[in-house]
């Protein structure tokens, strides 16, 4: 045999195995596409229920939503006259009779705080011996968010 005979015999092994070589190469990516589109890095892919699909069928009218899950939840109802600030030298000299000024004018109406957050402004009544608060001014979830910011 010649020399040009064993190169091209060599030739013709080396493609033969570089085309079983991209054969098997085609099964391994073919493999993982099929891999890839059955589970999501090994973990099988989530599925979510459709949340307009809930909504409609737990809140079919808004008048059904069910508040007694709340209801008896305590909460801490403050009314506010005024506030000022006082040194505490001044504030050790305070006795029975001492008047305080407060940043707010007479007549003015009291802030109704729930959990210390703003909800309504009211005015002083006395019902039978006891003081209450008419409320005079419900501050609306858009006015309170825009007090926040």
């Amino acid at each position: 045999m010649s020399e040009n005979d064993e190169l091209s015999d060599d030739w013709a092994a080396a493609m033969q195995e570089q085309s079983e070589a991209g054969d098997d190469w085609a099964e391994a990516m073919q493999e993982q596409q099929a891999a890839a589109a059955n589970s999501a890095g090994g973990y099988a892919a989530a599925e979510f229920p459709n949340l307009e699909d809930l909504k409609q069928k737990h809140y079919a009218n808004s008048e059904e939503v069910k508040l007694d899950v709340i209801l008896d939840v305590p909460v801490t109802v403050s009314l506010e006259i005024g506030r000022t600030k006082i040194n505490i030298r001044n504030l050790l000299q305070l006795n029975q009779g001492s008047v305080v000024e407060l940043d707010r004018f007479a007549g003015e109406p009291m802030d109704v705080l729930v959990n210390g957050t703003l909800v309504a402004h009211g005015e002083v009544v006395v019902v039978n011996d006891k003081f209450g608060i008419r409320l005079t001014d419900i501050i609306s979830p858009s006015e309170r968010v825009k007090k926040l910011g």
